[in-house]
């Protein structure tokens, strides 16, 4: 049975009962009604609420005493009309998150200024990716999946190296979806239209739906959406316009057990196809939302994910943890390789450049923990990676193509790791680990991918070292200074040129942070986090081009990042809640590309010196209504694309001024969001196609003004 209907029944006829309180259950005397009647009772503030618990740091620590950077969105309240973002749409509105705009599905997301390069090849991601439990990214882009019925987003800023091992350098983003409900039977269902300014009506469309199929015991969850991004670029070359659309779909079902015990055991499975028709980048010698190309652009992408979590909690506080998973990624790039025509020329042969990429990711978790009072706690584990990833390309006209180079690499990684927090005083405690990592990584340069035949790669074995502290100063006050290294792993990948492969070597980072962090007390007042931090970079690994376009991968050298970041949400009155964010950061790159730029020029992609975020917001009630209003604004400094003479192409310094306004009335939400209200066409990523790189012409522009008319009912 529930632990409710438990200790109800352990507390009938005692005097007693259970009420629930900060994620546990506080036994509270029964008080007689006429007891009740007989005196006036003051009415007391209304009780904080439950403490937030940083899952993703596999120790399950409060917020207050996790000693290190982090973020967390939510808990998100189940709101059916908040049914359209992906991890790239929030990365918008959370100045410590960077990243690019090739378009959903193609994206990467880098944390902190840890940002290697603006496109995608054979490096390990930046930022490791997860989605509840189980990593969805290895190498490339963020998949795009859509934010849906997601409960909440636990950003741990890197490197990651003890909890998460390679390719967590810059961080950690956790996706956590809301769980199977094995009481009640729930479900939402919501559809939303998006008009955009001289561009083409979007719309989605999203449900979920919860069935205890047997009470307490077994329960399944599922989630479906359907979404189209109308396009906002022509295309004068072909006389086509609003070329840019993206059609997004995409289901997720979820089954869960408790056979009693405390044991618990849930599967599964995420499906979503995102189809772009084609790219979203414009030429500004053809005007702020048109470009010219011979052919279309067109990208599509499937993503299959799949996990088995199984745990059991003892009431001692130990728990036991492991979770199985299997992701598999195809996605396919086209971009025109046409030459254009010089003065006077005659128009060329369309040229078609294709590259597919197969990915496959295993991995595997286990891992014991346990919380105990004093804020001692530990963790210890081993996880099990299994990566292969293929790319293949083509060049040639459409139709005609021809094979031309491309790399297999399979990595394997088997780590042991552990951490511990214990509690000096009833105030201060101090956090020690270390991961110990065997990696390898073999290659295959073919045209097409073979099952046999590696090229030997290189082995990396690793201890990456975690150090921390908390020092509470005062109930909802704490400092915190942190230290943790992380890496990535080498591998194989295209040379300069055409018919050419190179090995590629680890990088790694060195982080130290000292910053604090104050939490609410209640419902109103201030809470306030702040932190600076040191990075040093070396060999850093990036994906690059050519000046004619083709990719290659190379070691550019080493960089030094320094930020100082700051997070304000103060709520004065009940209903009334003002935020705001920044990030201030600074980095210096030194190595072969670098060395012979000039010294402006010798910069990470992608990091602004200044980005900030603020809002204002209020929301009550007047009966059975629920309204709430919204104005949010957002800045976003100048960077470049790259480091280095050929990549400084300035992209950024604008403003995005959104509003938004939504009523709640018996359970049906009607909403209104408008985004981009001044109508700026600013260059958000002055990239879109390789080929035409060489012209410095290339800019993203923002969408248009764009206003979001949608109505959702949960029950």
């Amino acid at each position: 049975m529930s632990v409710r209907t438990a200790l109800g029944q352990l507390l009938q006829r005692t005097g007693y009962r259970a009420r629930a309180n900060a994620g546990g259950y506080r036994i509270v005397r029964v008080i007689a009604k006429s007891a009740a009647r007989s005196r006036p009772v003051a009415s007391p503030n209304p009780p904080p609420g439950p403490d937030i618990v940083i899952t993703a740091s596999k120790q399950r620590i409060p917020l207050l005493r996790y000693p290190g950077s982090l973020t967390v969105v939510g808990p998100l309240p189940v709101r059916p009309w908040q049914a359209a973002e992906n991890m790239s749409d929030m990365a918008e509105t959370l100045p410590i998150l960077q990243g690019t705009q090739l378009g959903a599905g193609r994206n990467k997301i880098f944390i902190r200024g840890v940002a290697d390069s603006s496109f995608n090849g054979s490096t390990q991601s930046t930022t490791s990716l997860y989605l509840d439990d189980v990593q969805i990214n290895y190498s490339g882009p963020d998949p795009g999946l859509r934010l849906y019925d997601v409960r909440s987003i636990e950003i741990l800023e890197g490197p990651q190296g003890t909890l998460y091992g390679a390719g967590s350098i810059g961080g950690v983003i956790r996706v956590s979806s809301n769980p199977v409900d094995l009481s009640k039977i729930a479900g939402s269902f919501a559809g939303g239209v998006t008009l955009t300014s001289g561009g083409a009506t979007g719309f989605d469309t999203a449900g979920m739906v919860n069935l205890p199929i047997a009470k307490e015991r077994f329960g399944l969850r599922a989630v479906g959406y359907n979404i189209r991004d109308g396009g906002y670029i022509d295309d004068a070359g072909r006389g086509s316009r609003l070329v840019n659309s993206s059609d997004t779909v995409g289901a997720r079902l979820a089954l869960r057990l408790d056979p009693g015990g405390g044991w618990r055991v849930e599967a599964s499975g995420t499906g979503q196809r995102i189809d772009t028709r084609d790219a979203q980048y414009a030429e500004t010698v053809e005007g702020p939302l048109t470009r010219r190309s011979r052919i279309a652009q067109p990208f599509d992408s499937d993503l299959l994910f799949g996990r088995v979590v199984v745990s059991k909690t003892w009431g001692s506080g130990l728990r036991f943890f492991s979770a199985s998973g299997i992701v598999g990624y195809r996605s396919t790039d086209r971009f025109d390789a046409t030459p254009r025509a010089g003065a006077g020329g005659a128009p060329t042969m369309p040229t078609i450049y294709t590259a597919n990429r197969s990915k496959r990711l295993l991995s595997q978790e286990a891992r014991l923990s346990r919380s105990m009072s004093g804020g001692n706690s530990w963790v210890f584990g081993f996880t099990l990676i299994s990566d292969r990833d293929i790319l293949t390309r083509s060049l040639g006209s459409p139709g005609n193509d021809l094979d031309i180079i491309g790399v297999t690499n399979v990595t394997k990684a088997a780590s042991a790791f552990g951490e511990a927090t214990v509690g000096l005083s009833p105030r201060l405690s101090i956090t020690g680990g270390a991961r110990v990592t065997l990696a390898r990584t073999d290659g295959d340069p073919s045209s097409a991918p073979r099952s046999t035949n590696f090229v030997k790669g290189r082995s990396t074995r690793r201890l990456d070292p975690t150090l921390a502290l908390s020092w509470q100063l005062a109930p909802q006050l704490a400092l915190f200074a942190r230290f943790q290294t992380g890496y990535r792993t080498g591998g194989l990948a295209v040379a300069p040129g055409v018919g050419r492969v190179a090995d590629y070597q680890p990088d790694e980072i060195r982080v130290g942070e000292l910053g604090f962090r104050k939490l609410r007390a209640g419902p109103t007042g201030l809470a306030v986090s702040s932190s600076v931090s040191l990075a040093r970079w070396s060999n850093i690994q990036a994906d690059l081009i050519n000046r004619r376009g083709l990719p290659y991968t190379a070691n550019i050298g080493d960089a030094k990042i320094e930020t100082i970041e700051g997070n304000v949400d103060w709520i004065p009155v009940v209903g009334f809640r003002v935020v705001g964010s920044f990030l201030l950061t600074d980095n210096t790159v030194s190595g072969p590309i670098a060395d012979l730029s000039k010294r402006d020029n010798r910069r990470l992609p992608e990091t602004p010196p200044f980005a900030g975020h603020g809002g204002v917001s209020y929301q009550w009630r007047t009966g059975q209504v629920e309204p709430q209003i919204g104005l949010t604004t957002d800045y976003v400094g100048r960077s470049v694309l790259g480091t280095g003479d050929l990549l400084d192409v300035s992209q950024g310094n604008y403003w995005v001024v959104g509003l938004s306004a939504n009523l709640r009335w018996k359970g049906i939400d009607f909403s209104f969001l408008g985004n981009n209200l001044t109508n700026s066409t600013a260059n958000r990523f002055a990239f879109g196609n390789p080929f035409s790189l060489s012209y410095r012409d290339q800019a993203t522009p923002l969408r248009p003004r764009n206003l979001r008319l949608a109505v959702g009912v949960a029950w």
